[in-house]
């Protein structure tokens, strides 16, 4: 169980919520200074983990432009934070027209382990700066926050089944692709209510924690907002599920169909 809360962060952050071949983002974010959003971690049918992921007005300039700085905080919960203790936090700064991160820090506590780092995304230069080195790039690159954010703004207007597209993300030590896949619309309950949802499989590597036929899906309110609602992961033991609990300042409505 020990790396749980550190896959749901990568399932929180790096699945995006559309399809477009070059990755084209709509003229304006979804969201707005101020967004909260709170989510809960279960593996089976007990609490692992709680998230808040929330969007700040920073006074920072990178390269002469304004930023907004994203702020990600996590930690265990219940029996799991007795024998696991987990507190970790990410942050970002994020070009406020391109989206594009301009530095990444991230500091994690899981149990004896902790590992910190900073990272510098130099897009003129091309290159990402880390404690651990340099590395080229082309095209564009993500941390997890930025492209959690940059893909809710992805214009979606022609999605169709079965597009696939992939996502480039930094993470400890390269940059590595992501391929996600549409998979259709449908009703998903949650603690809010329940919404029309975009679905989406992302893929998954085979190892330690999932099984050759594990499956991945990730399911996006169908609205304005573009908020990961519901996400479900197999294991080779159980399975884990994050669930949206609660939002604060929506730059749109939440316009559930139920409560």
């Amino acid at each position: 169980m020990k790396r749980i809360f550190f896959i749901i962060i990568l399932i929180n952050c790096i699945c995006p919520s559309g399809y477009s071949q070059d990755l084209i983002k709509l003229k304006d974010p979804v969201f707005k200074v101020g967004e909260e959003l709170d989510y809960r971690l279960k593996y089976g049918f007990l609490t692992a983990a709680t998230a808040v992921l929330h969007v700040e007005e920073s006074e920072k300039k990178f390269d002469g432009h304004p930023v907004y700085h994203i702020v990600a905080d996590g930690k265990t919960a219940g029996s799991f934070d007795f024998f696991y203790k987990v507190r970790n936090q990410y942050e970002s700064y994020i070009d406020q027209k391109t989206l594009l991160p301009y530095f990444y820090t991230e500091n994690r506590h899981e149990a004896s382990y902790k590992y910190s780092d900073d990272v510098t995304f130099s897009h003129a230069d091309e290159k990402i700066t880390t404690s651990k080195g340099t590395f080229p790039f082309k095209g564009k690159v993500f941390d997890f926050l930025s492209a959690y954010y940059f893909s809710r703004s992805i214009d979606i207007s022609k999605i169709q089944i079965g597009d696939t597209f992939d996502l480039k993300y930094f993470l400890e030590d390269g940059i590595h692709t992501l391929s996600i896949t549409y998979k259709g619309k449908e009703k998903i309950k949650g603690e809010l209510g329940e919404f029309n949802c975009l679905k989406f499989n992302p893929t998954i590597i085979p190892g330690r924690v999932f099984r050759k036929d594990s499956k991945l899906y990730l399911w996006i309110t169908d609205d304005d907002n573009r908020i990961p609602l519901k996400a479900h992961v197999e294991l080779i033991l159980g399975s884990v599920t994050m669930d949206l609990t609660g939002v604060k300042n929506l730059k749109f409505p939440l316009n559930p169909i139920s409560k």
